[in-house]
């Protein structure tokens, strides 16, 4: 892989028929699919409230005759699965997708468009919150079990798609308590927790149509110092004991150790890397006074094939050496959010069959990529679940906010369509 963590897949040739899957492909509904992702972009559904949208794509995959399983995690939120059965004598394959949007769609900071639950259609792209992390794959799930059902396809095995509830990276720390800060895979721990196994998944997170075949994981840590709650008026010639100045020194000793993370973190040749993500300390509304804590929040990226215990070993030890050269800051270490990476083989007949299909549909080799985002398939992983990312994005991010070219929404549905008929199997 080059610097950026992309390199070329050696492309594998498709084992269907051209004739089946021009006739697959001829299928697709431009106008449909495009009507169906503005409908679901138009629907809120941030972490913690998912139900609205749930309840929709049970009516999509009621529209399609699936066998539909409905599954409340809790109050206001649920995973809803269809499933297409096939023959039984073929491997089941699922697609899998997250419900919540990763804003809510009120944010102030956020102007863009694209940051909003309202669907616009502008020059052959479409533009919403959700459109491409990743109501737009939910939508090309469903619209690829339909091309297959239109063209009098049926399958040796099961197709399954599962709509899920809370896979953003959010958590519960500290006062942020409630459903909406479940998120980190809570939907799909629930789904293979009760009963939904596949043989195979496909996420269809925004890769812009690379297929990603590693990603980081995740371990959320908290640093904390200690210091002497005053009035200012007494804080004179005591300004060493103030716990934001004794974070300004620990906050130094870190950036010089997160270079040396990077580089030991690797995967091929992307790098790991550290988020500053959060410091906190005192209180707006009383200036006068020094405060008596302060608080790091890193977000430390974790290469596939390292173990999270490890990962925390490393990480501990940077603190016991902080805590060692500063012994009167009082630190604290906490980890509270520990999520594996994820990979698997280019060799998995289902990767191989997304290259395939992708050349077929595109006209241009697919490529690979390494990235430092999560995704479920953390989760189905560990339950033995070969599980892919390759799902529809259009370019990077930007001030826009979310967007995709409804060309690409129809080429992701195709290749979708095509894949599940080769690795499923036509009876």
């Amino acid at each position: 892989m080059n610097p950026e963590g992309i390199a070329a897949l050696a492309q594998p040739q498709s084992r269907l028929a051209p004739e089946l899957a021009e006739a697959i492909c001829a299928k697709v509904e431009e106008q449909a699919l495009v009507s169906d992702c503005c409908d679901v972009i138009n629907i809120p559904s941030p972490t913690g409230s998912e139900q609205q949208m749930a309840e929709h794509m049970r009516r999509l995959f009621t529209s399609l005759a699936l066998e539909v399983t409905w599954q409340e995690i809790e109050d206001g939120r649920a995973n809803v699965i269809g499933r297409w059965t096939g023959a039984s004598t073929g491997p089941n394959l699922m697609f899998n997708g997250h419900m919540d949007t990763s804003n809510n769609g009120d944010e102030a900071f956020l102007t863009g468009i694209g940051y909003k639950p309202h669907a616009v259609v502008r020059n052959g792209v479409i533009f919403g919150l959700g459109i491409y992390n990743m109501k737009g794959a939910l939508v090309c799930y469903v619209h690829a079990v339909k091309a297959l059902q239109a063209a009098g396809v049926r399958l040796k095995g099961d197709v399954i798609l599962g709509a899920v509830a809370g896979e953003i990276e959010k958590t519960q720390w500290g006062e942020f308590q409630g459903k909406e800060y479940r998120g980190y895979g809570a939907g799909s721990h629930y789904l293979v927790n009760h009963g939904v196994l596949p043989d195979m998944c496909i996420l269809g997170e925004p890769t812009d149509m690379n297929l990603v075949l590693e990603h980081y994981g995740s371990l959320w840590v908290r640093l904390s110092t200690r210091g002497n709650y005053v009035h200012t008026a007494f804080a004179a010639g005591h300004e060493d004991e103030n716990a934001i100045g004794r974070m300004h020194q620990v906050l130094n000793d870190l950036l010089e150790w997160i270079p040396q993370w990077n580089r030991e973190a690797c995967c091929g040749d992307r790098r790991g890397t550290v988020n500053l993500g959060c410091i906190r300390a005192g209180q707006p509304w009383r200036a006068s006074r020094t405060p008596e804590r302060a608080d790091l929040f890193l977000d430390v990226r974790v290469p596939p094939a390292m173990h999270m215990n490890e990962a925390r070993r490393r990480v501990k030890q940077v603190f016991v050496e902080l805590q060692r050269r500063y012994p009167e800051f009082k630190l604290e270490f906490e980890t509270y959010v520990s999520v594996p990476g994820a990979q698997i083989s280019p060799d998995e007949a289902m990767v191989r069959a997304i290259a395939a299909n992708h050349k077929r549909v595109t006209g241009k080799p697919v490529v690979r990529d390494t990235v430092l985002w999560c995704s479920d398939a953390s989760v189905l992983s560990r339950y033995g679940i070969p599980t892919v990312n390759y799902g529809p994005s259009s370019g990077p991010r930007d001030a826009e906010g979310e967007k995709v070219k409804i060309q690409t929404l129809v080429d992701v549905t195709k290749i979708y369509a095509l894949t599940a008929a080769e690795v499923c199997g036509v009876a």
